[in-house]
């Protein structure tokens, strides 16, 4: 685990007399501004009247994150039971948190410490019992975690807290000194919300853990609906937002969406009416239609699930069933996304309150790319209503700019996809598609999206099988639309994959391409495919007809392509790594003193040891990037002995396969068997291909459909540049790409620039940005260590940002 025992914690400067925000731990006392986490479900005002508390998964690691972090600091932390209700009755309502107050609850959905509507606190009488409730225990700093309707109640608490002080003075109930040590309230907010309805973000905690809900309803009905050839209406929730529905049809290839940021033309009926028959007139057995629950028409009026079966019987005589999701898409165990996101913002909301000045506005922690930033709190309110306002107003094009980035691309994606039809006009261009490497969730879902942009764009288009084997040996075929139907939600690779790289096997490679005359190629695969389209690129002074446009889309579970932060087939590996953790910590729990060992799969780079180690709470995560000895291993050792004298008697471990050459998993499992001998025994469990297995994340759906989009429009855009007097010549350094995404931006990076940021002996890029989360690992797992390294999120301002395809993620 690195060196995090070694580091003494550095103490923390604070400013500002009384006036200091979070205080450490005096030698001899408590804390002069404790930190209070609150979670939030009720109105804060009579604005919110309609929300009611809305519990998405993922709140439990937000919760623990906000606990420990403070803790770590040297804050005391209170936890507050019962959202505002709690906050305004006080008593057994506030509790003061320990580090053991908040184990084991990570993979629990829901809250622990409960949520409920409060109509006091929408009265300055219950906002004034809520000042004295915190006042009386010395806390001035709130994290609240909650939607926008709790977040802007806060945001009018803290406006409001001078005058309220001075209320409490007057009636004697607090001192005019007490009053000036407890002068300032700051507040930082973390939005938890499944409907992802809140501006400024691009994902809110409890997203990720619905849509995966959704997606387990949509294979399930798929099953069925293949089997007798029926029509399924699924309604999704999300109140008046259709983030949910719009991305599980992307994730689902759903024939036809309703949401209300985008009503149908007048005459849709015909229209869905005629698109089903198609989708049915090309083979498929089944349609399924999604539906937001606030879908709504050009006037306003609501389309509701029944009306559009009723509509489908009529018209088309099919068997067609209605599917209300309702509340099962907020239960269940939160996702591997939901867990690092809610434990990332929680850090980050702490470090929040440490750096405020009584003149620092209240800020929400948000999610932009995969950068944690902060946003003015009312800025992002404000943001939120004008998005109602504008479909008030009927300016829907206006109200999904508003929505973010995010929005707007998948919705983009979406239209292309939804009115994607064979072209009637023929291109000369010829393009061809192979997987290359292990297999990753999500090869299957970029691979129907390229082919059928492909096309639509009027090319022919070849599928190679076994990867660059494949194309020396002659294995390729021409393909139709229908001939990637139903490959969204596949995992695995229908097309093959093979490791084997172009070098020793060129001059067949080079015959195969001029004899089916390609002239570009889209590569879908890990290292090897990186790796294998550079040799492609060097050689192409030996062979003229490797002067075509290459892409490379990355997908491995090792996560270890240069140039992307994100590589296809990761998010459904970590999942796999964690649900297998999650089991075995429930052994352990009842087994009592037994520490598991866990080694990953990955090669060298410790992506998935490392970002599972975060989603289950592991105590330790060895990685070859963070070099670790023998002494780092007895500190180890010495902490889970500490802990087995605590109520948490149980100890995960996770270790990257090729973490290191000597200290091997079952020299691990001898050393902490040897030294835990007495205290703790131990086990191990390798989780192997099981990692490569499984049906693909929502995430790795969505991600894979839209890289293959974006990679055949650059790649038929390269094409057209480079066509020169009947033929294909593409020879310059940006015709031969990784396309990927970059903290915020889907970006392509020619492959002999990445070559120098490439470490190819151990196969992974020189700089990771997720090495800066193994920060936050080592502080939730209780090592001391130096927050010298912590990177702070930037404080941003919301703005109305128009992103267009080519960019955005």
């Amino acid at each position: 685990m690195g060196r995090g025992l070694q580091t003494p914690l550095h103490p923390l400067r604070w400013g500002g007399g009384s006036r200091a925000l979070l205080h450490p731990l005096r030698q001899g006392g408590g804390s002069r501004a404790p930190l209070h986490p609150l979670r939030c479900g009720g109105p804060p005002d009579p604005a919110y009247t309609d929300r009611c508390a809305r519990l998405p998964p993922g709140m439990n690691a937000a919760v623990r994150a906000v606990t420990r972090m403070g803790i770590y600091v040297g804050a005391k932390v209170f936890l507050i039971y019962e959202g505002y209700e709690g906050l305004v009755e006080g008593g057994e309502n506030i509790k003061q948190a320990t580090w053991l107050s908040v184990s084991n609850i990570i993979q629990l959905g829901g809250t622990v410490i409960g949520s409920a509507r409060c109509k006091a606190f929408m009265t300055r009488e219950g906002r004034l019992a809520a000042a004295y409730n915190l006042v009386q225990r010395g806390i001035t700093n709130l994290c609240v975690i909650g939607g926008d309707g709790s977040l802007t109640g806060a945001n009018i608490f803290r406006s409001e807290w001078g005058s309220l002080l001075e209320e409490l003075v007057g009636e004697g109930k607090v001192s005019e000194a007490t009053a000036e040590t407890y002068a300032h309230l700051n507040i930082a907010g973390l939005v938890g919300s499944i409907d992802n309805d809140f501006c400024g973000t691009d994902m809110t905690i409890g997203t990720d853990s619905a849509l995966h809900r959704i997606m387990e309803v949509i294979d399930a009905i798929t099953t069925t609906a293949q089997s007798h050839q029926r029509t399924f209406v699924l309604e999704v929730m999300g109140r008046h937002c259709g983030y949910l529905a719009l991305v599980s049809a992307l994730a689902s290839g759903a024939d036809w969406l309703f949401i209300p940021e985008a009503p149908p033309e007048d005459g849709w009926e015909n229209f869905m009416c005629e698109r089903l028959g198609e989708t049915r007139s090309r083979g498929s057995r089944l349609n399924i239609i999604i539906i937001a629950e606030g879908a709504i028409d050009r006037n306003g009026k609501p389309i509701s699930s029944s009306y559009v079966k009723d509509l489908v019987v009529q018209r088309l005589g099919y068997d067609t069933r209605v599917t209300v999701l309702g509340h099962v898409q907020r239960g269940g165990t939160p996702s591997a996304f939901d867990r690092v996101l809610s434990s990332k913002m929680g850090v980050e909301a702490v470090m929040a309150l440490l750096e405020a000045t009584p003149d620092t506005p209240a800020c929400v922690v948000s999610l932009s790319g995969n950068q944690s930033v902060r946003l003015p709190l009312m800025e992002c309110v404000q943001m939120t209503k004008e998005v109602q306002k504008a479909m008030d107003n009927k300016k829907f094009d206006e109200a999904i700019q508003l929505r973010g980035r995010s929005f707007e691309n998948n919705w983009n994606i979406y239209k292309l996809l939804a009115h994607q039809k064979v072209s009637k006009e023929k291109t000369n261009f010829c393009l061809a598609i192979l997987n290359v490497g292990a297999p990753a969730a999500g090869m299957n879902a970029a691979v129907r999206s390229a082919v059928r942009t492909g096309i639509s764009q009027g090319h022919t288009v070849y599928v190679v099988h076994d990867g660059f084997e494949g194309l020396a040996k002659g294995q390729v075929q021409e393909v139709g639309w229908h001939h990637v139907a139903g490959w969204l939600g596949r995992g695995g690779s229908m097309l093959g994959t093979k490791r084997t790289l172009p070098k020793g096997h060129l001059e067949a490679i080079v015959e195969n391409i001029r004899t089916y005359n390609i002239h570009a190629l889209l590569v879908i695969g890990g290292f090897e495919a990186y790796e294998g389209v550079l040799q492609l690129v060097e050689a192409r002074g030996r062979y003229e007809e490797l002067c075509v446009v290459m892409c490379v889309i990355p997908a491995t579970i090792s996560n270890n392509v240069p140039g992307t932060d994100f590589s296809l087939g990761s998010d459904t590996a970590v999942n796999a790594a964690m649900e297998s953790c999650d089991r075995i910590k429930q052994s352990a729990s009842g087994t009592k003193r037994r520490v598991f060992i866990v080694e990953t799969m990955g090669g060298y780079c410790g992506y998935l040891a490392t970002v599972a180690g975060i989603a289950v709470g592991a105590d330790a995560a060895y990685v070859f990037e963070d070099p670790f000895n023998i002494h780092d291993l007895k500190t180890n050792v010495e902490h889970m002995t500490e802990k087995m004298k605590t109520d948490i008697q149980r100890g995960l471990v996770l270790r990257n396969e090729k973490c290191h050459d000597h200290y091997t998993t079952d020299f691990l499992y001898n050393l902490y068997s040897s030294e835990g001998k007495g205290v703790f025994d131990c086990r191990t469990n390798v989780l192997g291909h099981l990692q490569q297995g499984g049906a693909p994340t929502p995430f790795d759906r969505n991600y894979g459909t839209k890289l293959g989009v974006k990679a055949m429009l650059w790649m038929s855009e390269k094409l057209r540049d480079v066509y020169r007097k009947g033929r294909v010549f593409a020879n310059s350094p940006d015709s031969a790409c990784v396309i990927g995404l970059q903290k915020k931006a889907v970006a392509f990076s020619p492959v002999t620039e990445l070559k120098k940021d490439t470490d190819f002996e151990h196969r992974m890029p020189r700089e990771q940005w997720w090495l800066s989360l193994r920060l936050m690992l080592k502080m939730l797992a209780h090592y001391r260590i130096s927050l010298a390294d912590y990177v702070s999120g930037e404080l941003e301002h919301v703005t109305r940002r128009t992103l267009s395809i080519e960019k955005g993620f």
